[in-house]
């Protein structure tokens, strides 16, 4: 490993101090003057027709200052660039047009001068619905005689588009080797099938935004969002509005993990200030939320996989069906691509379905579309070591892909470390020890995530006392203003004192794309790596202003330029000279970054499992990744233990419930169940660093890997406990009673 001056150390977070003592401003605490609330009329059904809408009796309420349906988007010109499916689709999810399509779907909006009115109005809204069978069950949905939520929707299947609708929106397909020789060569086959839930992000924050639409037709932002670029974007394309005239400007965020891409309620709020000419703040409630916002889809998983008896695997493979919700868009070709992505696998298919259902729409949830297959995939290869004698692990190692390998999805890794993960595991003393007392099982499992870099952009202001501020145009969830500072003060060798790291608007900074696919701390680390040498370049062309020397012969180490013997200056006195030496000095770094390293996990978990209640209970877990630099040792901890919590909620908690006509039963914390402390022990990590050669500080992304394992170590280790094999998430008492035989 490289040694680092600022990289690697543990310093205070620059956001800690606001937040702890309550200054730190959240996307409720806007501070526009006159704000008017906004509020949202929703479906009670899950699926019905349109009939009517009337909203004279809400605006006649004293009060009320703007009403808006759907039919306040802009016109759509036939033949232009909004004259499509997908925009009709994200304008019809953020107002309904024709058809709510999920209980809790956006109808209507109202603003008003205080919330309680805003609420009374929108109860005055008077909606005549035609109620239509619902559909919520991911294979029900692709029967013949299934309800169809959209008329106009064609299946297409490899290219190939289908003749009439359904709600299959899209089906794909991967294929490697010669599937059926492979299994022929198998001694042991596993067949198995496997579901598992809706599942929320449950962010702390609910959705929150003030909107003002002014009348020389600015339209001012003010929004909690994973992505300020993304939503001035989504504006732009609903209001039919430039971009160049959407200033979006980020809040603090309280959570987000995907949930916070899509834009909710930003639209209604410019179309009602719009129509008012006053500020209008929504911000939504905890049981909007779990109606309305994207959760993650819900899933059926076929999987057949077979072996030799010395534990070579010889052939897999998996039908993957993924609930889209209301409109495609499900992440099934992240769960295709990654379902057997830690192993190499001569032969093998994988056939994935994109399928719509009356839920609300999907949206990506920290490694999206990675977790069931996981869950799935790391059973059957524990089922395949227990049938071939091998011990869980060694069979993992015999078949562990490595750089090189060519996945069923035709792509080769270039960057996995999945063996190293492995090797750490085997030489810990977690996976050494005995597993002592009765109905206590101990669970291993491995995750592979491709991670992403994409667009950053940054700039680094050099101040006259030498100090520099940062301006970051990707928005902080984790701690990336304290990331990125702490990759600019080692690039700049300055101390980290002297950096101050801010939050940019659409108007401060080049694009950036989403805070999301664990790419901010990567990518950004990129953006502020190429705007130091911006700086330490000008200030080098200065220092030979100064010197009269020729730039080449200016060398730069430590806060210090020097030129031969007699020529020295540090950074502060040469920065407090740029007024007389040519002006301001600012570093840009704008970059698109294209190859960017892939994160290896493992997880091992610990429970006892109550053979009269199904009760599990964790007795010890412990997180190993590599993370290539890891640039702040607690953030990183932090992103692995905050992972594997919501994966244990996944695994054994989280899930929605609906009814037979698609109602969901439990909108709210109190039948919503979420781990809390008491439900999850310590938590051990491990931190491998295998750095990324082609970063500039060998990072690799952190934050999606760790919710990919807990099911499947979960459920090994129940299976261990008690053997029994899960078959669906949430592994709830019950569903462990039933695997057992028990119910």
């Amino acid at each position: 490993m490289k040694k680092y001056s600022t990289i690697g150390t543990r310093p205070r977070r620059f956001d800690a101090r606001e937040k702890i003592v309550g200054n730190a401003k959240f996307g409720a605490d806007s501070t526009f003057q006159r704000s008017l609330w906004g509020k949202i009329l929703r479906s009670p059904h899950a699926h019905a027709r349109i009939i009517s809408i009337n909203t004279d009796d809400a605006a006649a309420l004293l009060g009320v200052r703007a009403v808006i349906t759907s039919a306040d988007f802009p016109t759509i010109t036939p033949g232009s660039a909004f004259d499509s499916q997908n925009h009709r689709f994200s304008r019809d999810n953020v107002l309904a047009g024709r058809k709510a399509l999920y209980m809790g779907h956006a109808i209507a909006a109202v603003a008003a001068d205080t919330r309680e009115i805003a609420d009374r109005a929108v109860d005055l809204i008077r909606v005549e619905y035609e109620i239509l069978p619902a559909v919520v069950d991911v294979l029900e949905a692709t029967e013949d005689d299934a309800p169809l939520l959209h008329q106009d929707l064609l299946t297409d299947s490899l290219g190939t588009e289908a003749s009439r609708p359904s709600n299959i929106a899209s089906h794909l397909q991967h294929e490697l080797g010669d599937p059926e020789e492979g299994f022929s060569q198998a001694d042991v086959v596993v067949e198995r099938e496997f579901r598992s839930a809706t599942v929320h992000h449950t962010y702390i924050e609910p959705h929150a935004a003030t909107v003002e639409w002014r009348r020389d037709d600015q339209i001012l932002v003010w929004t909690t969002t994973q992505g300020v670029f993304t939503i001035r974007g989504q504006l732009a394309e609903l209001l039919q509005h430039p971009q160049g005239q959407i200033l979006v400007t980020p809040s603090e965020i309280g959570g987000g993990f995907g949930g916070k891409i899509a834009s909710y309620i930003e639209a209604p709020a410019a179309l009602l200030s719009k129509k008012a000419s006053l500020p209008v703040r929504i911000v939504m409630s905890r049981s909007d939320e779990f109606l309305a916002t994207g959760p993650t889809s819900g899933t059926r998983i076929k999987i057949k996989m077979g072996a030799r008896n010395d534990g070579k695997i010889t052939a897999a493979c998996a039908e993957l069906f993924y609930e889209a919700g209301a409109y495609p868009g499900s992440p099934v070709g992240s769960g295709a691509a990654l379902i057997f992505a830690c192993y190499d696998i001569p032969n093998g298919r994988i056939d994935g379905y994109d399928i719509v259902v009356n839920k609300p729409r999907t949206t990506a949830y920290r490694a999206p579309g990675a977790t069931p297959p996981a869950f799935v995939s790391e059973q059957v290869i524990d089922e395949l070591a227990e049938k071939t004698g091998i011990d869980p692990l060694q069979f993992r190692m015999l078949n562990v892909a490595t750089n090189g390998t060519r996945r069923i999805d035709s792509s080769v890794h270039t960057s996995i470390n999945c063996k190293k993960v492995l090797e750490a595991v085997a030489g810990h003393d977690h996976y050494r020890s005995k597993v002592e007392g009765e109905h206590v099982g101990r669970g291993l499992a491995m995750a592979f995530w491709g991670n992403w870099g994409a667009q950053s952009s940054c700039a680094l202001q050099v101040n006259y006392d030498g100090t520099v501020t940062l301006t970051l145009g990707s928005v902080d969830v984790s701690g990336t203003r304290t990331s990125l500072a702490m990759q600019a003060a080692e690039a700049l060798e300055l101390d980290l004192s002297l950096i101050s790291p801010r939050m940019g608007s659409t108007g401060e900074t080049g694009y950036n794309d989403v805070s999301a696919g664990s790419r901010t701390t990567v990518a950004g680390g990129h953006a502020v790596a190429k705007a130091a040498r911006h700086v330490i370049a000008q200030l080098k062309d200065r220092a030979a202003m100064l010197w009269d020397v020729p730039v080449g012969s200016v060398a730069y180490a430590k806060g210090r330029f020097t030129e031969g013997k007699d020529n020295t200056m540090s950074f502060d006195e040469l920065a407090a000279k740029s007024a007389a030496t040519g002006g301001a000095i600012t570093g840009i770094g704008n970059v698109n970054v294209e190859d960017w390293g892939a994160s290896s996990g493992a997880h091992v978990a610990d429970v006892k499992v109550d053979p009269e209640t199904g009760k599990v209970t964790i007795l010890r877990y412990t997180i190993f990744q590599d993370v290539g630099t890891a640039v702040h040792p607690v953030l990183v901890e932090g992103q692995l233990q905050g992972g594997t919590v919501q994966g244990i909620g996944w695994a054994l908690y989280e899930g929605y419930t609906y009814d037979e006509d698609g109602h969901l039963l439990n909108h709210n914390l109190l039948d919503y169940k979420l781990p809390t402390f008491t439900d999850v022990p310590s938590l051990e990590t491990v931190i491998i660093e295998e750095p990324h050669e082609q970063h500039p500080f060998g990072i690799r992304g952190v934050g999606e890997t760790p919710i990919i394992s807990p099911p499947g170590a979960l459920a090994n280790a129940i299976h261990g406990a008690v053997g029994a094999r899960p078959s669906s998430l949430p592994m709830t008492p019950g569903s462990i009673l039933e695997a057992m035989g028990v119910l």
